[in-house]
């Protein structure tokens, strides 16, 4: 969609704008991806807000997408009676990260949640800052 509005002079950012923001959003979210953090709708998503917003709005909005992330994190585990055993195991990754991480994946399904409206957020956070 940014394509195509960029394309057609109606967008905000010009189709080189639209390609390079789009690059850099799905290059940013596929270490994630690539390491089991994110899904690959994730990437796709954060690809096509690229598109919209340019390569300087990817960024602003992949680092406010980071902190909503962070706080729908322990929102989840919250709700879920798991903070205390989320927060012990994030100290357990950053200790010891190759031997946890096998236990981590092991409650993924109990831990996992949509990361979009993170996305979301971030992308109307860098609307709002540009």
């Amino acid at each position: 969609m940014g394509l195509t509005l960029a394309m057609s002079g109606t967008g905000a950012i010009s189709t080189t704008g639209a390609c390079i923001g789009g690059l850099v959003g799905m290059g940013l979210m596929l270490p994630g991806y690539r390491f089991g953090g994110t899904g690959a709708g994730d990437v796709k998503l954060m690809g096509a807000l690229g598109t919209l917003l340019g390569p300087a709005g990817t960024v602003i909005a992949f680092l406010t997408s980071a902190i909503a992330g962070g706080v729908l994190a322990v929102w989840h585990a919250w709700m879920r009676r798991r903070l205390g055993a989320t927060l012990a195991r994030t100290g357990r990754l950053a200790a010891a990260p190759r031997t946890t991480r096998t236990e981590i994946d092991m409650d993924a399904p109990a831990t996992r949640f949509a990361y979009a409206p993170a996305l979301a957020a971030g992308a109307i956070a860098a609307v709002l800052w540009q």
